[in-house]
């Protein structure tokens, strides 16, 4: 049910300073995540080799966790170092290790083949350190599969009657379907709309149509940049997507990451916010607070509709035409895990 050669985010860079151990499950992996001396990220299985114990709550000593129980000892590479009052150290002793890189303010970890590791395949999210963009972040944890939160973030007919309070959506983004295009590890989400439809409870101003376009990727990372435009922008460009050239107002960049914890729960990274240029810090807290405010209802409904689900597994859904992006992206996730040799029927 989960790809495993792919990253997850784990956590925030400033949730790890140096010296500091964190506990994290991923896909049902119980991880302690630390920060070396050397400023290197490891991640490691969350129990030590000798008698399970959480190595999350033992100590760094240098660039080396010793486990709070019995003292063993381990390196970077999961090799244990030293067993208290006993010279040799049988090979065996150790624990297994996961890739991980630091970026984009994330900490990412790839939870399959070492090997398979490939930098490249980390989305291009955006940071606090990028000067394009002020932006703002939360998260959130959900009571329910993380393959719920995907389809909410693939679909968002739902806007017109979840997000009504924080966004202040209309109707019509239930009434109009947006152009979508499978990516190789993914989908892409393209729609115009009048500002209006989503005004934001009246932040944006300065342009009558929005265009919004956003990358949704393995295993739940959306990376959305929305701007206003003004009225005929939409049809001089036959409604395709406008360039860097076209002139847009109140432009924003969102990146945000679903990460499966367990079968049943998952946590919701965010951060959004207006472009650097135009952006003041009032406008980005102003834009938190809506996002919190939208993600709260989205969680509320996500939640309820998981408790609905365990009580009725052999539910049939009735799908209809806005259920194109979340069929897809399970598609891809699907066909992910099948080419790593799992077996998935995530079909709606």
């Amino acid at each position: 049910m989960f790809i495993r050669n792919c990253w997850y985010v784990a956590a925030w860079s400033h949730e790890l300073p140096a010296g500091g151990i964190i506990a994290r499950s991923i896909i049902n992996e119980p991880l302690a995540i630390f920060r070396t001396e050397d400023g290197e990220i490891v991640v490691m299985a969350d129990r030590c080799c000798h008698r399970a114990a959480p190595l999350s709550m033992g100590k760094l000593e240098g660039n080396e966790i010793r486990c709070a129980y019995h003292g063993f000892k381990f390196d970077h590479a999961g090799a244990c170092t030293e067993i208290p009052g006993q010279d040799n150290v049988p090979a065996k002793a150790r624990v297994a290790t996961y890739p991980a890189i630091e970026r984009h303010s994330w900490i990412w970890v790839w939870m399959g083949a070492a090997e398979k590791a490939d930098p490249d395949l980390i989305p291009a999210a955006c940071g606090f350190d990028d000067p394009r963009w002020n932006l703002r972040s939360g998260q959130m944890d959900y009571a329910a599969n993380y393959l719920l939160i995907n389809d909410n973030l693939t679909d968002f007919s739902h806007l017109s009657y979840v997000h009504v309070n924080s966004f202040g959506a209309t109707e019509a983004w239930a009434r109009s379907r947006p152009k979508i295009t499978r990516l190789p590890r993914g989908i892409r989400v393209q729609r115009w709309l009048k500002s209006d439809d989503s005004n934001l409870k009246g932040v944006r101003s300065g342009g009558e149509e929005l265009w919004s376009s956003y990358d949704f990727l393995v295993p739940g990372i959306l990376l959305m940049r929305s701007a206003s435009y003004d009225t005929g922008t939409s049809a001089a460009l036959n409604g395709g997507e406008p360039g860097p050239d076209v002139p847009c107002h109140n432009e924003n960049f969102t990146s945000q990451a679903v990460t499966a914890l367990t079968d049943s729960t998952s946590r919701y990274f965010f951060s959004w916010g207006p472009r650097a240029g135009e952006g003041t810090d009032e406008l980005a807290e102003i834009l938190k607070g809506i996002a919190i405010m939208a993600f709260t209802e989205d969680r509320i409904i996500i939640e309820a509709q998981q408790r609905t689900l365990d009580q009725c597994q052999n539910f049939d859904m009735v799908l209809s035409s806005a259920d194109v992006g979340p069929v897809q992206f399970r598609s891809v996730i699907e066909q992910l895990i099948k080419a790593e040799g799992g077996t998935a029927r995530l079909r709606l």
